[in-house]
């Protein structure tokens, strides 16, 4: 066991040791009785920009556990660290059939844990594998030609391949420590394990997802791309079969459904086959764009330069009665992207490579929506961002352009750049709009009362100059495809939905994690 000593407060550019002085100090304990201590986690208390500091966590393991447990007793700053994940005896193995659908992080991680526990699972992927697609996706960027099953929503490693391979998440798991050492053991930064907000980067996570295929494959597996799921066959109420869009049946005794947020048509054959679905909230908005440095003074005042702080990020949010707005995904130093899937749509989405050196961040500034905007049928949230991606592309002249206007010229009801204070980073580039006749009139009015409400939070929100780029509509699974207490679908066994797009998982750590949670039922079972 060790002890968590929280709230060590250092400047910023301490030494890691400083930090750890400054906890034994805390709680009295004598270096000598120290077996290790080191940073558990950091992060940086910048909300008074005039004495940053960093916070640590560190982690003590004395001699004695019964000292460790006197010092939680007696220090309410300390805790006992979580005891390690206790995964199933590596000895059994299964001759069970597992088929995954779809290789985001929820396919892959089932797909490594059923392969170190002896089964031999086959993942079918509907796009390319990480190196044709991104050339395929760097071909839509540059001459506006969208393949369907390969672009920044489908392909090796899912969407998340294509962002800023943020790692945070709301829940509280044990697995994610689990998810977060094996992203470190096959490549990402070891600083992952210690940052309180850590991230991989699109151009790190890359290497990483390629690594742990090339494992799955040595362990057994097999990964198959430019395959995707077009029919499930049952027998007895149980998963039998599926069938690839070539024509192609794989006989098996488990299917994964972890085809992420934007297989619109795989819920459709999933309605036609009477799988239960369930429409669920879900949120749209537009991309913004301001200097990352405008965001970096914002947040550190008179440091904003200083080498030891991290690029700038925020997560702001507002709400107005059952309404909310926030931002979301927020992306320093980054792009923003073009993230259609579907002919004649238009999708945005944000993206930065590990160094968030890029002049501009960006984040999403997106509207909760639910059934009582769009309908209560299970693909009506479908259908609802469907109507708002075809309207953009029509809005720009039906050229993959985006729409795009400043702050200021939205708030005025008017469209246009003028007065922009950014150069936009969409790669097709965009076209000057009015995002007024783009969304529903609930939709702009709250986004207008969250950028004012933004403004009055950060400074950066200030600029009138700074640009909206969209739409982002893609935040979340529209649809949940619900699942029972044994993790398998309400209407046939042996089907597991998994992930973002089972409506069960937002982001690229809780998405692993129920992975990992689909491969060790499978396992029990």
């Amino acid at each position: 066991m060790a002890v968590i000593v929280s709230q060590i407060k250092t400047p910023i550019g301490s030494a890691d040791n400083d930090a750890v002085r400054k906890a034994l100090k805390k709680i009295g304990v004598n270096e000598k009785n120290v077996i290790r201590a080191g940073i558990y986690k950091t992060s940086v208390d910048a909300r008074d920009n005039n004495n940053i500091k960093l916070v640590s966590s560190v982690k003590v393991e004395l001699c004695s556990e019964k000292d460790e447990a006197k010092i939680c007793e007696r220090f309410s700053f300390c805790s006992l660290a979580a005891k390690s994940i206790v995964m199933p005896d590596k000895s059994v193995s299964s001759d069970k059939k597992v088929v995954i659908a779809g290789f985001g992080p929820a396919g892959m991680f089932a797909g490594l844990v059923l392969a170190e526990y002896g089964f031999s699972p086959v993942i079918i992927e509907r796009g390319a594998d990480v190196d044709s697609r991104v050339q395929i996706v760097e071909n839509f960027q540059k001459n506006a030609v969208l393949d369907p099953n390969t672009n920044i929503q489908f392909g090796e490693g899912g969407a998340g391949t294509f962002s800023d391979g943020k790692l945070t998440t709301r829940i509280h798991d044990p697995l994610c420590g689990y998810v977060l050492e094996k992203f470190a053991e096959f490549g990402a930064p070891e600083e992952i394990l210690v940052r309180s907000k850590p991230h991989i980067g699109t151009d790190k996570l890359r290497n990483v997802i390629k690594n742990i295929r090339e494992k799955i494959i040595a362990l057994g597996g097999m990964v198959r791309f430019d395959s995707c799921l077009a029919d499930i066959s049952e027998k007895a109420g149980k998963v039998n079969s599926v069938t690839l869009s070539g024509g192609e049946v794989i006989p098996c005794d488990a299917l994964i459904l972890a085809i992420g947020h934007s297989a619109r048509d795989t819920f459709e054959m999933l309605l036609n086959k009477k799988i239960f679905l369930e429409s669920k909230p879900f949120s749209i908005g537009t991309r913004i764009e301001h200097k990352q440095e405008a965001v970096d003074r914002s947040l550190y005042g008179k440091y904003w330069n200083e080498p030891a702080l991290p690029k700038g990020e925020y997560q702001l949010s507002f709400r107005n009665g059952k309404r909310a707005v926030y931002t979301f995904c927020m992306c320093p130093g980054g792009t923003v992207v073009p993230a259609a899937s579907e002919m004649e749509t238009v999708v945005t989405n944000g993206m930065s490579v590990f160094a968030r050196d890029g002049e501009n961040a960006n984040s999403a500034v997106a509207v909760s929506v639910s059934p009582d905007d769009y309908g209560n049928s299970p693909l009506d949230g479908v259908e609802f961002a469907r109507k708002i991606e075809r309207r953009a592309f029509v809005l720009v002249g039906k050229n993959y352009k985006a729409p795009a206007s400043t702050v200021g010229n939205f708030l005025n009801g008017n469209g246009g750049l003028s007065g922009a204070s950014i150069v936009p980073t969409y790669g097709i580039g965009v076209e000057e709009c009015n995002l007024n006749e783009l969304f529903p009139e609930f939709i702009t009015d709250m986004l207008k009362i969250g950028l004012n409400d933004f403004s009055r939070k950060m400074e950066c929100f200030g600029d009138k100059g700074a640009v909206l780029t969209a739409p982002e509509t893609r935040t979340s699974s529209p649809v949940r495809i619900t699942r029972n207490e044994n993790m398998e679908s309400l209407s046939l066994k042996g089907l597991y939905p998994c992930g973002e797009g089972a409506g069960y998982a937002g982001g690229i750590m809780s998405a692993a994690v129920d992975g990992v949670k689909c491969a060790l039922k499978i396992i029990e079972n």
